[in-house]
């Protein structure tokens, strides 16, 4: 009797039975108002906290997953994924966002340099090479030698003023830097420099508010880094083009499956 007393006190019951006639229809926010825990002063109850507290959370990669602690949202595109923990360290993570935005743009210009390349080829436009084998083409213009040396070069240029970028935000930008190119370049902050020359059609002039713009830039490069990965297997597997692979599959969709192909690969 006792225990039940301590419990009893510990609600507060309204003297209105279950149909509150001051709330008739009208729709109750507060769930069963008519017996809660009694609160000090606020009339918010813990329930209603720990409610408030759950709608609230933000979206992780795997639903009810608490992430961890270092991965607090505020990154554009993060859902709590760490399984290695590889950013545990402030200093690495900045290092490894860097690392995914430029890898997430290379892969979304790799597929669609491939798709739009592999297209002409298909539909006889243009007699390209398939992909996996452009690099083995040899130029009327230039060697292969000189171009892989100009490519180093020019690859190696851009890398270190991005890495400088890195190390000091800004430092990239100032007059004088870059040919007297800083104004088109505009380095808003590391990772995205911007300008007219990077941002042609201005979507994300002021780049601290332009975080729906990251979020989608990183959705899309992940996306791509999947799809690169894919055609790199596709092509090792059946030694054609994904174009190829897709007329294929809708020539039968049923039985040109890569299930199909695995099985006759394996065989």
């Amino acid at each position: 009797m006792v225990a039940l007393a301590a419990i009893a006190r510990s609600f507060h019951f309204q003297q209105h039975s279950l149909i509150n006639s001051n709330v008739i229809g009208k729709p109750s926010t507060a769930g069963h108002h008519w017996l809660r825990p009694a609160a000090a002063g606020t009339g918010v109850t813990p329930r209603c906290k720990q409610i408030c507290a759950a709608a609230q959370q933000r979206p992780t990669w795997l639903p009810g997953l608490d992430p961890p602690t270092y991965l607090d949202g505020t990154l554009p595109g993060d859902f709590g994924f760490d399984p290695l923990g590889l950013g545990e360290d402030p200093e690495s993570l900045k290092w490894y966002v860097q690392a995914e935005l430029v890898h997430s743009r290379f892969a979304m210009l790799g597929v669609l340099g491939i798709l739009v390349t592999d297209l002409l080829r298909v539909a006889g436009v243009n007699s390209i090479p398939i992909w996996f084998e452009a690099g083995a083409v040899k130029y009327e213009f230039a060697n292969t030698g000189t171009l892989v040396v100009v490519q180093l070069l020019l690859m190696g240029y851009a890398e270190t003023r991005r890495y400088m970028d890195f190390v000091s935000p800004g430092s990239q930008a100032k007059e004088g830097s870059f040919f007297g190119l800083e104004a088109s370049l505009g380095g808003l902050e590391p990772g995205y420099p911007g300008g007219p020359l990077l941002n042609p059609l201005g979507l994300a002039k002021d780049i601290k508010s332009a975080r729906e713009w990251k979020l989608k830039e990183i959705k899309n490069g992940r996306l791509a880094m999947v799809a690169i990965l894919g055609i790199f297997v596709q092509a090792s597997v059946t030694h054609v083009g994904p174009i190829d692979n897709l007329v294929e599959h809708l020539s039968n969709p049923w039985h040109k499956t890569i299930i199909q192909i695995l099985a006759s690969s394996s065989s």
